[in-house]
């Protein structure tokens, strides 16, 4: 399991996966299985976006302007009002069209309401960047070095979940066209996400 996944893991402890299950009216079963789904997904986009033209740029700089990691001190804030964290911003620059298509792949595998789904990713979205920016400032990394630092990530990650991860950058962009379509789901199936993200 990634460093970041880990740190996010601490940060919400015992008490978070009750926390997001209540907020979501579901059990816990169902929660734990949509997180296990949703931060993959914002860590693979995140490190595709960074790897990208200037994406590491601009990532780099929202970090170090608005994420500073301070969020994990205090997740429950976010747990309970995912509008403070400002989620649905960053959810619009990390997916951006296509991040329909990441609540229904979030949806199908754990059983959430598409409505649920995309409540989760607003809570996800500002601890997976808090997580992230704090550990940008501890390890004092570059535009350059968060690049590699998100490619080490999805490559653990692909060590662990092959198919998993293979299964995002189909979800991300099946066609290579930048546009997660019906086509795309057509082409592979919504329904095979419930077996990839499983442990």
């Amino acid at each position: 399991m990634s460093s970041l996944i880990d740190m996010l893991q601490g940060a919400l402890g015992e008490g978070g996966l009750g926390e997001i299950s209540r907020k979501l009216g579901t059990d816990e079963g169902t929660a734990k299985c949509a997180v296990e789904s949703a931060v993959p997904m914002l860590l693979g986009a995140l490190s595709r976006n960074a790897s990208s033209g200037n994406g590491a740029e601009s990532l780099l700089g929202a970090l170090m302007k608005d994420h500073d990691g301070s969020v994990l001190d205090n997740p429950a804030a976010v747990l309970e009002n995912p509008q403070a964290g400002a989620g649905e911003g960053i959810l619009k620059h990390v997916f951006g069209s296509r991040r329909s298509a990441v609540e229904s792949g979030i949806s199908k595998s754990s059983g959430l309401d598409l409505g649920s789904a995309g409540q989760l990713l607003t809570m996800m979205a500002p601890l997976v960047m808090g997580a992230l920016g704090k550990t940008q400032r501890q390890n004092h990394l570059d535009a350059g070095g968060l690049t590699q630092m998100l490619g080490q990530e999805g490559s653990d990650l692909a060590k662990k979940q092959p198919q998993a991860m293979g299964m995002l950058g189909a979800i991300l962009d099946a066609d290579g066209d930048g546009d997660f379509d019906l086509g795309d789901a057509a082409k592979h199936g919504m329904k095979a996400l419930g077996k990839f993200f499983k442990k």
